[in-house]
């Protein structure tokens, strides 16, 4: 059976995680309304996306993995940059393995398949979808077992990431029905692959919770592994397809304005 810190913390990444899926399903549901997505308003959501988990990077991950390491008696930088590469290097993998494909791509990365192109794009951002659920339920967790004053910082950290996420969740559902419906797809069927595309953040999310007692020695390679996790893929899809195009300065402002939001939200909150 689990103990009563864990229970907690799994209640919190329940909530905090399906949050973030039901976002990312209300998002799925514009199919219902438009027809098709515009180029302009797809490159804003997607620098905006980015801006948000450069931001829960930096504040909700890098820094409390160094301040744990520190308080762990390590050398603080060392499992902040070890965990940092290691993330990079498995979304390297993944990325290099599974089959996906982004909207405005006409070939698929990863492996050769014969997944259908419907598949491949609903793929491209569940790819990316796993480390987000991995950092909430991360800093759960680390909530869970901490107490007093740490404890309450880490909970306000993490409904700030649960919440950034979610915020950029919305229109990443969007992003995958509406190309869904525009290869084809019912409405009904491009809404429900959209919803699913979200499913893994709970998934991962409660999964790290689960095993979060014996990982705890790792928390901060875990927490910096989450973070460069993320940041490949802004580096790597998201900055660049926010550019695409003319006009790519609202791309730019995207990013500015979903970084200074997940700032403010994790200030605010933690």
């Amino acid at each position: 059976m689990f103990d009563q810190n864990t229970l907690q913390a799994l209640l919190w990444a329940a909530l905090g995680c399906g949050f973030t899926w039901l976002m990312t399903t209300a998002g799925a549901a514009v199919v219902f309304f438009f027809r098709s997505d515009r180029k302009l308003t797809h490159h804003i959501f997607l620098g905006f996306a980015a801006g948000v988990m450069i931001a829960a990077s930096m504040w909700s991950l890098l820094n409390p993995a160094i301040e744990q390491a520190s308080e762990m008696g390590q050398v603080a930088w060392v499992p902040a940059a070890g965990g940092f590469l290691l993330g990079v290097g498995f979304l390297i993998i993944l990325d290099s393995l599974l089959p996906h494909l982004h909207a405005e791509a006409d070939e698929a990365e990863g492996i050769q398949t014969s997944w259908k192109r419907t598949t491949l794009l609903v793929s491209a951002v569940t790819l990316h979808n796993i480390p987000e659920g991995m950092s909430v339920g991360l800093l759960f967790a680390m909530a869970a077992q901490a107490t007093g004053a740490e404890g309450s910082a880490y909970l306000g950290m993490a409904f700030a990431l649960a919440i950034g996420i979610g915020l950029q969740n919305f229109p990443e559902g969007a992003a995958v029905s509406l190309p869904l419906a525009r290869e084809g797809l019912s409405r009904r069927r491009a809404f429900v692959m959209g919803s699913l595309s979200g499913i893994v953040e709970p998934i991962f999310g409660i999964a790290v919770v689960l095993v979060s007692g014996w990982i705890q020695p790792f928390m901060p390679w875990l927490l910096s592994f989450a973070a460069g996790a993320m940041i490949y893929v802004v580096v790597e899809e998201l900055i660049p397809e926010a550019h695409l195009g003319e006009h790519s300065n609202v791309g730019t402002l995207g990013v500015i304005t979903g970084f200074v939001i997940m700032m403010v939200l994790d200030v605010a909150l933690g």
